[in-house]
């Protein structure tokens, strides 16, 4: 039989499909891409945005019409969230939601026998176990997502993640390692840690700490790079960042959400550190780690986000300097503190921001791009297209060289000769 995933969202919905994959491959399953014929469709799905609800709304019911009688089986945050919504869609079979996906294949087979439809939803605010799944390829990536933990504490004003995903559980340490070992003998050179709050790693252990991970995977032999996917600058601790900066298989790169650049914004949203003590955290790193790349997340249109709160952002990230900036317009999310706020900015005057904070990004990444120019990189090329192989760098600039033959999965210094956001060239050296 046939079995296709879609999966929309995060990382930690990427690795949780192919884990997923992997299991009803090892069972004898075909996959198949989503937009081919199958059997069995299975939807991952986000709950991060109103938005994103209705984007797995669509994406369920345009399966279902794609084959009316395959199994269709829906998964992930939203799933979770709003599962009696997602049942009551004509076609749909299995709703599972953020917990127990390692059941889906025998959900399926149970279907398969019986047709009839299951619902088997988790309350995950009293959940404290990590569901052990694995991953030892992936279908598309030249990276290795590694996910090392779920949930969240921190309750954000604007965020239902911690109702859909429940609070922190670390994963084991010796099952974090062995996964590892095993992507490495599989060929992967880079590895990026993964997870819904990353850095509360080994919050819930004892006595087993996120350095003491970030330890012991750098001394893995055969590991390349390792890569931090995403971290809270107030995680970022002193014996984190001497690791950092002495071992050069850490990627030369830090994603930091900041969310606001305005101290009063960051308060509404519950953000657990000041403007000053994050200005503070980034000057410590660079001056520790020249050089290093730092991007981040900022939320435009806030509720009560006025055109001064926005020029103070603006100010923040001029005087921060990121080299890159992911920049998104405030979403209502139901069931959230900041939908109930007021004033709600216009969405109109949230696109004229987010427009103003991509402008400037561009200034910024172009910046940073050229400050490298001449220098050497170790590149990871991901794919080759129209006579050139393209990867990404250990500080994450996109790189592309002219090459004869592909290049993919390999690491080759590379000299960057023409430095331009998004359309960077350089030369193989070595």
């Amino acid at each position: 039989m046939k079995v296709a995933f879609h999966t929309l969202g995060c990382k930690v919905n990427t690795y949780e499909s192919e884990a997923i994959a992997e299991l009803f491959v090892s069972h004898g399953y075909e996959q198949v891409q989503h937009s081919e014929y199958s059997d069995i469709y299975i939807i991952n799905t986000c709950t991060v945005t109103n938005s994103g609800d209705a984007k797995s709304r669509k994406a369920i019911r345009k399966l279902i019409k794609q084959n009316p009688e395959a199994v269709i089986a829906v998964m992930g945050c939203y799933s979770q969230m709003d599962a009696d919504t997602v049942a009551a869609i004509d076609g749909v079979d299995i709703v599972i939601g953020t917990s127990h996906r390692e059941q889906l294949l025998d959900l399926v087979e149970d279907h398969l026998r019986h047709r009839t439809q299951i619902k088997q939803i988790t309350d995950m605010s009293r959940y404290t176990v990590f569901d052990e799944i694995q991953v030892t390829h992936f279908h598309e990536n030249t990276r290795a997502f590694l996910k090392i933990q779920d949930g969240c504490n921190h309750f954000c004003t604007y965020c239902i993640i911690p109702f859909a995903r429940g609070r922190v559980r670390s994963r084991k340490p010796s099952s974090v390692i062995e996964e590892a070992k095993k992507l490495i003998e599989n060929n992967y050179h880079e590895l990026v840690l993964t997870g819904i709050h990353t850095g509360g790693y080994g919050q819930d252990l004892n006595g087993y700490s996120f350095y003491d991970l970030l330890k012991d995977l750098s001394e893995l032999d055969g590991l390349k790079r390792l890569r931090i996917s995403s971290i809270e600058m107030n995680e970022l601790t002193e014996d984190i960042i001497e690791l950092l900066k002495d071992n050069d298989v850490f990627a030369k790169h830090l994603h930091i959400p900041l969310q606001s650049g305005s101290g009063e914004i960051l308060t509404l949203m519950n953000r657990h550190y000041t403007l000053d003590e994050y200005k503070e955290k980034i000057k410590d790193i660079r001056n520790k780690i020249p050089g290093i790349a730092i991007t981040t997340d900022v939320i435009v249109g806030f509720p009560g986000e006025t055109d001064e709160h926005f020029e103070e952002i603006k100010e923040t990230i001029k005087e921060i300097r990121f080299s890159e900036l992911h920049v998104f317009p405030y979403s209502r999310r139901s069931g959230t503190k900041a939908a109930m706020m007021k004033p709600q900015v216009h969405g109109t005057i949230k696109s004229i921001r987010v427009n103003e904070l991509l402008t400037l990004n561009e200034e910024l990444a172009e910046d940073y791009i050229k400050s490298q120019q001449n220098q050497l990189q170790d590149v990871l090329f991901e794919t080759t297209k129209d006579g050139f192989s393209v990867g990404h760098a250990s500080n994450y600039i996109k790189i592309k060289v002219k090459a004869d033959e592909t290049l993919d999965n390999q690491i080759k210094q590379v000299k960057i000769v023409s430095p331009k956001y998004q359309d960077t060239f350089g030369e193989v050296v070595n």
